[in-house]
């Protein structure tokens, strides 16, 4: 599901409607914000966007960027 590309890693998550992918992201804000680690993302309708990478080390993707992405799959996994 994700692509490491750009120094980034992205992902695209698809939901049956826009309440939907919005629950989802603020499940994801509040676990990214446990984290200090904050995604780039998008949203149009029931497709959320998001893009990973850490800042601090200079726009690389991290092992910071590889745990959020594991904790943002099993988040949309529920949704499934």
């Amino acid at each position: 599901m994700w692509i490491e590309k750009d120094h980034q890693l992205s992902g695209t998550f698809t939901f049956k409607d826009f309440t939907q992918a919005f629950t989802f992201m603020t499940e994801v804000a509040f676990h990214a914000e446990k984290q200090q680690h904050h995604p780039l993302w998008t949203n149009v309708w029931n497709r959320v966007e998001i893009h990973l990478s850490t800042h601090d080390a200079g726009d690389v993707v991290t092992d910071k960027d590889h745990q959020l992405a594991t904790a943002i799959d099993k988040i949309y996994a529920r949704y499934q």
